[in-house]
């Protein structure tokens, strides 16, 4: 799975952190989502999905590959 996160869409939530924090993070300051990995493992795959669902802005993008 590809992830993709559009900054200008995130309204720093943290839903997408509280699902997969060792996909995505937050930034200081601002709370806006951080990609930390793009290309995450197949068993976060289920955490992912769930951030995504999650995402009150629809920021995150997944593709599979």
């Amino acid at each position: 799975m590809k992830v993709t996160v559009d900054t200008q869409k995130c309204i720093g939530s943290g839903m997408c952190v509280l699902h997969a924090p060792e996909v995505f993070d937050q930034r200081d300051g601002d709370g806006v989502v951080m990609l930390l990995i793009e290309n995450p493992a197949s068993e976060l795959d289920s955490s992912v999905r769930e951030s995504a669902d999650a995402c009150p802005a629809t920021a995150i993008r997944l593709a599979d590959q």
